[in-house]
C-alpha cells in the first residue's frame, strides 16, 4: 500500500541547508488541493518564512506562516474570509525505529513537535501544510452566523438535551 501523494511537498536534503532563510509559497494547484483537503472554500495565498538550523542530523525548523483562507461558516455554511499567522517550530529528526507496542514512551513538550524522515530528506512542504491545518478553526462562525441562527430559530433558550426531556415528564 503506498503513501498519497502530499498536496504540497517541498523536499529538503540535510546537504542543502544552509543559514538563509527559506521563503515557501504553494502554487495555486498546491493551494486548491490543500484547501479541498481541509474543508475551506479557497487558499488565496500562503507563505512561510523559515530558518533551518542543522545540528547533526537533527534539523530544527521555526519561523512564521500566514495564510488567507474562505472557509464556511459552521454555522450558516456561508463562506468568510479567515487570516492565519501562526509561528513554525518544529524538529525533524531521523526515523527512531520500531517500538515495541506495550513499550511507555513517555513525551515531554519538546517532543510534541518532532517529526521523523527516513534518508537524508525531509517534506517541509506536508510539515508546513500540518501547521496550517492545526491553526484552522473548525467551528469558526461567520459574520452572519446570529443572524442565521435567529432567522432560523436556532438561538431558542429553551433547555434541550435528556434532561430537558425528563423535566417536560415532571409536571407538578
Amino acid at each position: 500500500m503506498s503513501m498519497p501523494e502530499p498536496e504540497f511537498s517541498l523536499m529538503i536534503d540535510l546537504r542543502q541547508i544552509n543559514d538563509v532563510p527559506l521563503m515557501v509559497e504553494p502554487d495555486a494547484a498546491a493551494r486548491r488541493r490543500l484547501a479541498g483537503r481541509f474543508g475551506l472554500t479557497e487558499i488565496s495565498c500562503m507563505r512561510a518564512e523559515v530558518v533551518l538550523e542543522r545540528e547533526g542530523d537533527r534539523v530544527a525548523a521555526t519561523g512564521r506562516l500566514t495564510a488567507d483562507v474562505i472557509q464556511p461558516c459552521r454555522i450558516s455554511g456561508e463562506d468568510f474570509p479567515v487570516t492565519i499567522d501562526e509561528p513554525v517550530a518544529m524538529r525533524f529528526v531521523p526515523l527512531m525505529g520500531e517500538t515495541a507496542p506495550d513499550e511507555e514512551i513517555e513525551l515531554t513538550a519538546e517532543d510534541l513537535d518532532e517529526i521523523e524522515y527516513e534518508g537524508t530528506a525531509f517534506d517541509l512542504g506536508e510539515a508546513l501544510a500540518q501547521t496550517l491545518a492545526l491553526a484552522i478553526d473548525p467551528f469558526a462562525e461567520g459574520p452572519n452566523a446570529d443572524a442565521f441562527r435567529a432567522e432560523h430559530g436556532l438561538n431558542d433558550s429553551a433547555p434541550s438535551g435528556p434532561f430537558a426531556a425528563l423535566a417536560a415528564l415532571k409536571k407538578d
